[in-house]
């Protein structure tokens, strides 16, 4: 059976005034996929996201989401978003982890409704997924930088979102504790089968569980199979992105056939 397409943008184009961002973005996103999004800061990724999320719309292209035109998809719930948490997140605020996670179901049940049946059931849930279940009465002010990105993530998927889309989610967190982040997010991927777009201005932090690459430079680059991504040389890479890059991977557990 074919994968569900869950994002589709053709020919997708954005300025703002004067100022030429994005130019003829053509990307497709399928049920399963665990897509990389590279760019160098200033690229266009932001811009790409808020035109994803609906938050803004292009000047040119169309934008379809799970195969309906994206000014009148009425499912954003299905869509999970997790921003740089060292950006905005102070971290001296008085709420514990299921407070924070719980959080998220606004999205699901809306602003004013304040319980559903499985709410316990689904908060727990998002932790496990997260590995996060034994902190769940812990202060979100006294964990670390990568433990706190994974209760936000926790908060994205209590929604049970079809989709997951991650904002530079390596930021703040320390070096050596950034292969365990990449391995959870590979068992979200395939042992929970979530979708994911993985947003980062990093080729280093390209992990071997992805499995599609697109470079975006105010226009796409490339987009495939992370296998064809793997074959390009560091000077296409260097001429899309305007300085040398390297490709480190890290090294992710094997996905199972």
């Amino acid at each position: 059976m074919a994968q569900q397409l869950l994002i589709e943008l053709q020919d997708v184009s954005f300025q703002y005034e004067f100022t030429q961002v994005l130019t003829d973005i053509s990307l497709t996103v399928r049920e399963g996929d665990f897509l990389a999004l590279l760019g160098p800061n200033g690229s266009g990724k932001s811009t790409l996201l808020k035109i994803i999320l609906g938050l803004l719309k292009p000047t040119k292209g169309t934008v379809k989401l799970f195969g309906e035109p994206s000014s009148t998809f009425k499912h954003r719930e299905w869509i999970g978003y997790v921003s740089q948490k060292s950006n905005s997140f102070n971290a001296g605020f008085p709420a514990t982890v299921k407070e924070v996670v719980t959080s998220g179901l606004t999205k699901k049940i809306g602003l004013f409704k304040r319980h559903l049946p499985n709410q316990q059931e689904l908060v727990i849930n998002s932790l496990k997924a997260v590995g996060m279940e034994q902190f769940a009465n812990r202060n979100i002010g006294e964990l670390s930088g990568g433990q706190q990105q994974r209760v936000f993530i926790a908060r994205a998927l209590v929604a049970e979102p079809k989709l997951l889309i991650l904002d530079e989610p390596t930021v703040g967190i320390d070096h050596e504790n950034v292969q365990s982040f990449y391995d959870m997010l590979t068992n979200l991927n395939e042992q929970h089968h979530m979708t994911m777009i993985l947003v980062t201005h990093d080729v280093d932090t390209v992990a071997s569980s992805i499995s599609h690459v697109a470079c975006l430079n105010q226009t796409i680059h490339f987009h495939g199979y992370k296998d064809d991504y793997d074959s390009l040389s560091e000077d296409q890479l260097n001429a899309w992105y305007g300085h040398a890059v390297r490709k480190i991977h890290h090294d992710n557990k094997v996905k199972q056939k």
